[in-house]
């Protein structure tokens, strides 16, 4: 995958091994300009002329001398914290009164740790995680990853690390202990809908390759698409796979978004734009009035505007970000019928913000919305027709919820 751009806005969460700033955030926008244009950091670099009238600092400065006159090492290892270290952690801190899992501040070993993922070279288990109701769980497993063949599933929650519990653990935290080099091994506690207790799974690390896409003509004359991932190339090889669909004669189409954690928003925009006509919205970034609201509308090529479509998009609790935002355009425009489960629900967008002396600050700067004003983050999207597809399913080799598309699909 293509680091992310200046101004590119990404659609996903945090992939495990990659850190996919929306998969892991909703959307990014990599912003190149420093807030400071000191290669350091001081205190007063931070506070200085840029503090705001209404902000009474005192009692910040005072716990600050308060813990430099009197603070004492307990132990013979123990170091005192140095200048920048404090003003890290005071970031820190400040970012994470916000209470949004999304917003966080990355120091600069941090930082460049993000950066080496988004690039796309990096070895981990591959798999996304995110946050519901305050626990770890995962989003969705990379298709033949690490974390897939250990047999890691979407909605999975993740209740320790190596033996270390993960109760109020922020994402990031959890992402440091589950990558790795390859060849390590990490152990993961999962708790499971469905099980008695919390169980470990062994995931042996390796190089993590984001899969794009599968499309194929079955027996009964459906045509499927699988798309895995909203890449920087994914809407060119989703349009040789919709080309593959029209050469084949197929009128039914089934396109799978399973455990598909999303990606680059221009992409998704790209794929929507394949099915409507010039101008349609496909989704709207709200600024919730802190400036003027974005619509992404159709490019126009609306390829099947003369031909007979009938078409389902699969979702599960996997489906996120960029997935949920060409699910939301088919489905409200009236081109596809959702079956399965309800989506995760990661409807915010990302921007990440140069500090200077290489640290960045990751922001939640706007809400998706849908063409029909609803927010993703507000519970994710509802199918028409709901499936499930249970554990005992998955093992059993069953996949009721293609069977319903199935079903669906050859009524029309």
């Amino acid at each position: 995958m293509e680091g992310i751009k200046p101004k590119h806005r990404r659609a996903g969460l945090f992939l495990l091994g990659l850190v996919v700033g929306a998969a892991l955030m909703v959307g990014f926008s990599d912003r190149l300009s420093s807030v400071f244009a000191a290669s350091s950091l001081s205190l007063n670099d931070l506070i200085g002329d840029t503090q705001p009238a209404e902000v009474k600092a005192d009692q910040f400065w005072r716990a600050w001398r308060l813990l430099e006159e009197n603070y004492i090492p307990t132990t013979a290892s123990s170091t005192l914290p140095t200048e920048e270290e404090r003003l890290w952690g005071a970031i820190g801190g400040l970012a994470e009164s916000y209470n949004d899992p999304y917003t966080i501040f990355l120091p600069p070993s941090d930082a460049e740790v993000f950066r080496e993922d988004i690039s796309g070279e990096f070895s981990g288990v591959g798999m996304e995680l995110g946050l519901r109701d305050g626990r770890l769980v995962v989003v969705a497993p990379l298709k033949n990853s690490p974390a897939e063949r250990a047999g890691i599933l979407s909605g999975d929650a993740i209740v320790g690390v190596d033996g270390r519990p993960t109760e109020g653990m922020a994402v990031d935290e959890a992402v440091k202990l589950i990558r790795g080099p390859k060849g390590t091994t990490v152990a993961i506690t999962i708790d499971r809908e469905g099980t008695d207790r919390p169980f470990d799974i062994a995931i042996v690390r390796d190089t993590i390759v984001i899969p794009a896409i599968n499309n194929y003509l079955r027996e009964d004359g459906i045509y499927v698409i699988e798309l895995y991932s909203f890449s920087a190339n994914s809407s060119e090889l989703f349009r040789q796979s919709l080309r593959a669909f029209i050469e084949s004669g197929a009128h039914k189409l089934i396109l799978d978004l399973r455990g598909n954690p999303g990606g680059y928003l221009e992409a998704s925009v790209q794929m929507a734009s394949f099915f409507l006509p010039v101008g349609e919205p496909i989704v709207t970034e709200d600024f919730k009035g802190k400036r003027e609201p974005t619509v992404h509308r159709s490019e126009g090529y609306n390829v099947f505007r003369n031909y007979s479509l009938d078409m389902v998009i699969l979702v599960n609790q996997g489906t996120a970000s960029a997935s949920e935002i060409l699910a939301g355009a088919l489905e409200q425009h009236g081109v596809a019928t959702l079956v399965g489960m309800t989506t995760f629900g990661k409807g915010s967008v990302q921007e990440l913000i140069s500090l200077g002396g290489g640290a960045e600050l990751k922001v939640t700067i706007a809400r998706w919305l849908t063409p029909d004003g609803t927010s993703l983050s507000e519970g994710g999207l509802e199918p028409e027709i709901v499936a499930d597809r249970t554990v005992e399913d998955v093992q059993a080799g069953r996949d009721p919820q293609t069977d319903a598309a199935v079903a669906w699909l050859l009524a029309q």
